[in-house]
């Protein structure tokens, strides 16, 4: 999944620093949970697992997405999660999870640069 022009970017820290008031600590924290509900739920996101508990995996890890500035990768979950609600989940969904992936590690990697920085 290659970013278009008109993505948003990958982590936008203008709106992870109105979500923590500019503290940060607190970005810190958020950012380390974000970490932590990644490593929490993309095992719950595996093929052969029951499409409702993917589902809201991929729920959850939206809202998790939202609350960092991680647009991109909110709006992948929720197609993620639209697909394993519907009518064909497995056959939508893996192809979903292809770029999923990739959206799911760029984020991470951008929140991992993101906690150094702010440990420097």
């Amino acid at each position: 999944m290659s970013p278009l022009p008109d993505d948003p970017p990958i982590l936008d820290l203008r709106h992870l620093s109105r979500q923590t008031a500019g503290d940060a600590v607190l970005e810190s924290e958020l950012l380390a949970l974000f970490e932590a509900q990644c490593d929490r739920l993309r095992p719950l996101l595996a093929e052969g697992r029951p499409a409702s508990v993917r589902a809201d995996a991929a729920h959850t890890l939206k809202g998790s997405a939202c609350a960092i500035g991680a647009s991109r990768l909110a709006t992948v979950a929720d197609r993620l999660e639209t697909a394993l609600r519907g009518e064909q989940p497995e056959t939508e969904a893996a192809a979903l999870m292809v770029g999923f992936d990739e959206v799911v590690a760029m984020t991470r990697r951008a929140a991992v640069e993101r906690l150094r920085a702010a440990a420097a």
